[in-house]
């Protein structure tokens, strides 16, 4: 068996300024987010509509107050209401943790829709930029996790090889290390399988169906291997909140997908 590293979670720190690992993470997912964006608007679908450089600078401005209010409101109103309703002002206290990716993403559909709104562009459009660029973000999030030795996973057969003691779970039972296949899946994968799906022109709405298909489904696989959170347990039909909030994402990506459409990238 394999035991956490309980790695510090600061990684850099100057007498009273201490800098996270997750803090990292998200800067290195805000500048994948550029990079890959950037790229994109290149492409002929895109760059044949003007899409700009300083578009994509903006989207990462509006995409990153999505995510960060998005995520935490998320994380209250899903994950823990009723303490939040009784703790109100502990809501802005972000450094103590608490993000919802099914929150962020909410907020970052909000904020992508304001920002289709002001540049007179098709919504779809947008998210059909940016639905393949976000993956790898997702990755780094996860890393994260795993650095921080959070959101572990159910316990696993001591012989599997990559099953790991997370001491701060307060067991020494060996778990599945479900941050490094959520790493894989929802991030690495699921990259994958979108950037070479969307080098194509394809249909309005197809790209981000796409990604919010393989995202829940995905998410769902690896739910089945992750600890569900033990305010929560498991809910109706014994699923997670993470699976029941990542159904609706099937649905509205397999209709995005499959429904007719008539405009389409020249």
């Amino acid at each position: 068996m394999l035991v956490h590293p309980q790695f510090d979670p600061v990684a850099i720190a100057i007498g009273p300024i201490q800098i996270h690992w997750y803090g990292l993470t998200y800067l290195v997912a805000f500048g994948l987010f550029l990079w890959l964006a950037k790229l994109r608007v290149r492409m002929p679908q895109f760059r044949q509509t003007g899409w700009s450089q300083r578009d994509v600078e903006d989207l990462l401005f509006f995409g990153v107050m999505g995510v960060i209010l998005g995520g935490r409101l998320g994380y209250t109103l899903f994950y823990k209401s009723g303490y939040y309703l009784s703790h109100p002002l502990e809501i802005l206290m972000v450094w103590k943790g608490g993000m919802s990716f099914h929150g962020g993403l909410l907020g970052v559909i909000v904020a992508m829709a304001v920002f289709a709104r002001m540049r007179d562009r098709p919504f779809l459009n947008v998210t059909d930029l940016i639905a393949p660029c976000v993956p790898t973000g997702l990755a780094a999030g996860r890393i994260g996790n795993f650095i921080n030795g959070e959101l572990w996973g159910r316990a696993a057969d001591p012989s599997l090889p990559w099953a790991m003691v997370f001491p701060q779970s307060g067991t020494n039972i060996p778990r599945h290390p479900s941050q490094i296949y959520q790493f894989l899946l929802e991030g690495m994968l699921l990259f994958v399988l979108l950037w070479w799906y969307a080098r194509k022109p394809r249909s309005l709405g197809r790209v981000s169906g796409a990604f919010l298909l393989g995202y829940g489904f995905f998410r769902i696989i690896a739910e089945y291997f992750r600890e569900p959170d033990s305010f929560l347990g498991f809910l109706a039909l014994g699923l997670t909140m993470g699976q029941w909030l990542s159904l609706p994402m099937l649905v509205v990506g397999g209709w995005l997908l499959w429904r007719p459409v008539r405009e389409t990238f020249r």
